[in-house]
């Protein structure tokens, strides 16, 4: 086919056109913008005035989907057009439109909301065109242009992963751009990089481009350095039809051929649609400031369905009187849902979900139950899964002699009943696969691990791309195991998996950081999405970060995860102590932040995540000394039946069982603990000292807090961590604490002091640090006793 060897191609006019050309076009596909115009000339619309022809090209690339097979279609696009899409691609209601205009409604509580054109919608219909089923998601997405595009492909990654549509034969997506953030955001370039690896392909996608050849007033000239906004494309070899958006016929041909050859090849292609935008950047911005000559032009240029409508006129293909009856009867159904939406009282978010789970909730979409079941295990179940850890499943298969010693030294721990990290993240992705639920953990080197701790991919030393990945063979009938190597990117398979776990909410998703601080390269994902995405859309996501940290002198860019900005992004009260603890205090927070400080807890967390009624991110400091450090284990009774996540650790040495005679209680997180541990036994303290763990750091378990403030009445209280005092967790668990003793009580802070890098790139003056803030727990412990 000549398309192959071409990279673009320009359609100003369409030649002869084929008769499967339709000119009976759908007259009134500008009139709902007209008839916001009108009815609320004041607001922002973010109107398709100058791209019309963007509804029925849509409309042409559905049918034309829809006849090759395609039932599934999911979009993603900027606010430009976003209304207009979803009244008459989508069909949504327009009386649920209607409302978002109407400043008096109330909204319903479920959530904080979202403006009117960043909203999506799901929605099953039958195609007029096929009379076959299709499925419509157009999913909510922020102001932050291309955003959504990886959350798009990983949502469609994942319904054809579930639907077993290995060549996207059933599930589709279209993506629809600006030409400035095409041209000008890399998280472009980082999706179209996705696009045909193994792991993330979703078989082509179509892209539309809404060239109105200005960006807010910024000229292309100075806007891009390329001659056209979509030679981004160009990396992987990707048709382009650069086609004229006045000329609808050439538009719809275009479009037939674009379906075509994603059908036919499964491949990227992009159609250019080259228009203007009538109005400024919304309807209230002026846009002769900045172009004067262009806009000058703009209003002499005369309305595509004006112009169109004349041609079909003067052809006889319709009469004066059928157009005008078609726009009439368009008017009536817009004045009629108009009138309709004056009756709504409430305003409701959750009319505009875009990944619904309807066996998964009720049916007013809350959970079907607030509790969870203990996350503990059987005997046979750990012992299986830590002999299949610890060995290698296929006959004859030829591994590296260091991996054989890391199989050997698990086959022992297994033995002694014994786990480290790597053995208790094996046991907690087994044992959920038992039970049928799927297990996908991606990111960049996760087959490995960083820290050579994991090994979930075995490689055979002889026979080239030759892999065996036992956790794919621990059960007859378990649900399978998707482990994958990413490309070297964040923000794109940040989004990538946030898509993905929007599709099934049982399902366990993480990704996992090379080191914990690369996560702000995928802050927009996180801000936007993760953390607020409920609040916004009502969207629950299960999706579990896994984020190395530990300050262990490897420099300002390899130590910290910067929890304290997962802190900052918390929505709990530091004020208000909860009425109900455990699962209704998760269920009432925007995401979970824990730092497990051993295995068996690290196991536990991530089997609640699964076994909770409801979805909530995750986010886990995870270590990297501690893989391997011999007191950071956990015994096979610590995941026994009827055992579940421990949110704090309570000391459990001679300090507990003397708490009036205690001086001092230390609460920390993570690593440090096994540092302050060591210390207390060097200064014979055991006694003297208490040293508890927060596991859970937020939402903040102001209970067990409480419990143990009340059991240490006498002790001074103190926060120690190895972050420095303006990172970390200590202005997040301050004023916590301070609420727990009611403010009659300090919590004094050691630690690191404040600091603009989040650690040190000299050895030297990272141990100095941390000697200095042990003695300083050391002088002030003498301080105490000598008074």
């Amino acid at each position: 086919m000549v398309l192959m060897s071409l990279t673009w191609i320009e359609v100003s006019s369409c030649p002869t056109p084929p008769s499967s050309v339709d000119k009976r076009l759908p007259f009134h596909l500008e009139k709902s913008y007209d008839f916001l115009a009108r009815k609320w000339s004041s607001e922002k619309r973010f109107g398709l005035e100058g791209c019309e022809v963007l509804i029925p090209a849509l409309k042409t690339i559905i049918d034309k989907s829809s006849a090759a097979g395609i039932d599934s279609v999911i979009m993603g696009m900027p606010h430009r057009g976003r209304l207009n899409v979803l009244a008459n691609v989508i069909r949504k209601d327009l009386d649920q439109i209607f409302c978002q205009f109407d400043p008096k409604l109330e909204a319903a509580d479920e959530g904080s909301g979202d403006v009117k054109y960043h909203l999506g919608m799901y929605h099953e219909r039958i195609n007029r065109e096929t009379d076959k089923n299709i499925t419509l998601s157009l999913v909510a997405n922020p102001s932050h242009l291309e955003a959504v595009d990886p959350v798009v492909q990983g949502k469609t990654k994942a319904e054809q992963f579930y639907r077993g549509d290995t060549q996207g034969k059933k599930v589709m997506s279209i993506l629809m751009h600006g030409d400035a953030a095409f041209a000008g955001q890399g998280v472009v370039y980082e999706t179209f990089h996705l696009s045909e690896l193994p792991s993330y392909t979703t078989n082509g996608t179509i892209h539309v481009v809404v060239n109105n050849q200005i960006g807010f007033t910024t000229d292309p000239r100075v806007a891009r350095s390329s001659p056209y906004p979509t030679d981004v494309a160009r990396v992987v070899n990707a048709p382009i039809f650069h086609v004229n958006a006045d000329d609808p016929e050439a538009v719809m041909y275009v479009c037939r051929v674009a379906a075509e050859w994603r059908a036919t090849f499964n491949k990227d292609v992009v159609i250019d649609l080259v228009c203007y935008r009538r109005f400024g950047h919304n309807e209230m911005d002026e846009p002769m400031f900045t172009q004067p000559l262009m806009y000058k032009q703009i209003h002499r240029q005369e309305h595509v369905l004006k112009k169109y409508s004349e041609k079909l006129i003067a052809e006889g293909v319709v009469t004066l009187q059928e157009f005008e009856e078609e726009v009439a009867k368009y008017d009536k159904i817009c004045e009629e849902a108009y009138t309709s939406s004056k009756d709504e009282k409430i305003l409701h978010i959750r009319h505009w979900l875009d990944s619904p789970w309807p066996d998964f909730f009720t049916a007013q979409g809350e959970p079907k139950s607030m509790s969870c079941l203990p996350t503990g295990l059987d005997e046979e179940v750990l012992q299986h899964i830590g002999q299949i850890a610890s060995s290698v499943p296929l006959e004859g298969f030829n591994i590296h002699p260091g991996v054989s010693r890391i199989l050997r030294g698990r086959a022992d721990l297994v033995k002694s009943r014994q786990m480290d990290w790597a053995l208790g993240e094996y046991i907690a992705f087994g044992s959920l696969l038992k039970d049928g639920i799927h297990v996908r953990l991606s990111g960049q080197d996760v087959e490995r691990g960083t820290f050579s701790h994991r090994h979930h991919v075995l490689h055979d030393q002889e026979v080239d791309k030759r892999i065996c990945v036992p956790m794919n063979h621990l059960w007859e009938n378990q649900a399978s195991y998707t482990v994958c190597n990413s490309s070297l990117s964040e923000y794109g398979v940040v989004g990538f998996e946030l898509g993905f776990a929007m599709a099934n909410p049982n399902a366990l998703i993480l990704w996992e950081a090379q080191f914990g601080d690369f996560h702000n390269t995928a802050q927009c994902i996180i801000d936007q999405f993760i953390s607020s995405g409920q609040a916004k859309w009502v969207r629950n996501n299960g999706i579990v970060l896994l984020l190395p940290h530990g300050m262990e002198g490897m420099g300002p860019e390899h130590s910290s995860a910067r929890p304290e900005r997962f802190l900052q992004m918390t929505k709990d009260d530091p004020d208000h102590i909860p009425v109900y603890f455990d699962v209704q205090q998760l269920y009432e927070c925007n995401w979970i932040v824990v730092n497990c400080s051993t295995p068996a807890n690290y196991c536990h967390v991530l089997r609640r995540q699964i076994l909770l009624p409801f979805r909530k991110p995750l986010i886990i400091f995870t270590p990297k000394s501690l893989l391997r450090h011999p007191d950071a284990r956990s015994g096979f009774d610590d995941l026994a039946k009827g055992t579940k996540f421990k949110r704090l650790i309570p000391d459990e040495g001679p300090a507990s069982q003397s708490p009036g005679q205690v001086k001092r209680v230390i609460f920390c997180a993570g690593k440090v603990y096994y540092e302050l541990a060591k210390e207390r036994k060097q200064q014979n303290l055991d006694r003297d000292v208490a040293i508890i763990r927060l596991e859970q750091i937020s939402p903040f378990p102001f209970d067990l807090v409480s419990e143990e403030v009340e059991k240490y009445g006498n002790a001074e209280l103190i926060w120690c961590q190895e972050e420095h005092k303006n990172m970390g967790y200590y202005d997040y668990v301050r004023p916590r604490f301070l609420t727990v003793v009611a403010n009659k009580k300090p919590i004094w802070y050691v630690g690191r002091d404040p600091a603009a890098a989040p650690a040190t790139g000299n050895k030297s003056t990272h141990l100095n640090e941390l000697r200095k803030f042990m003695d300083t727990l050391a002088q002030r412990l003498a301080a105490m006793f000598s008074t």
